[in-house]
């Protein structure tokens, strides 16, 4: 049921993102940071693991059985999850995979869709899919790797809005606008 959600919403994707953000995601980068291709680096372990440890769990019992609505508002999360991370993607036409102000397109700063509301939505979806991932696949030693992804996304986030900060122009009038990088009223 989880594959198949995940399907969905990358068949969705697929029809509603803009080409031009398609060939930014494709394409190798320029003035990336270093710090980035590091930390990208390193998110990528977690979420391995968060899939590995899940299977392992599956096979050898680790956590006790969860109940089935649990794995029902898991799959809802991961939509959820998702959702916003495809809304913003969207919304925003310089998303990237990569941190870098992107001179040669003309960045400039989003400030519809959910970017309203918060300064990393994309962030904000991918942190709530990796804790509903462990719960859909009914493993709590999952929730684990999927906090270790969560604590590095958060640290991407804060070095993230630092580079916006100082380098892209109307940000920081934006970020006193949008007080909240991810979580309204807290962060």
């Amino acid at each position: 049921m989880g594959v198949a959600v995940g399907l969905g919403i990358l068949a969705i994707n697929m029809l509603i993102l803009s080409p031009e953000l398609m060939a930014e995601r494709g394409q190798p980068r320029e003035n990336v940071k270093d710090w980035d291709r590091v930390l990208t680096s390193l998110t990528t372990f977690p979420i391995l693991a968060l899939l590995i440890v899940a299977g392992l769990d599956e096979r050898f019992g680790w956590s006790p059985e969860l109940a089935v609505a649990i794995h029902l508002i898991g799959l809802a999360f991961i939509a959820l999850g998702q959702g916003l991370f495809s809304w913003a993607m969207t919304s925003n036409l310089f998303f990237s995979t990569a941190v870098r102000i992107q001179m040669d397109r003309g960045q400039t700063v989003v400030s519809g869709g959910p970017y309203r509301y918060l300064r990393h939505p994309g962030y904000v979806g991918m942190i709530v899919s990796l804790f509903a991932t462990a719960l859909v696949f009914g493993s709590l030693w999952a929730l684990i790797p999927a906090g270790l992804a969560a604590v590095l996304f958060v640290v991407r986030t804060a070095l993230e809005d630092k580079v916006l900060l100082e380098e892209l122009d109307g940000y920081q009038d934006y970020a006193r606008q949008v007080r909240y990088r991810l979580l309204p009223g807290v962060w």
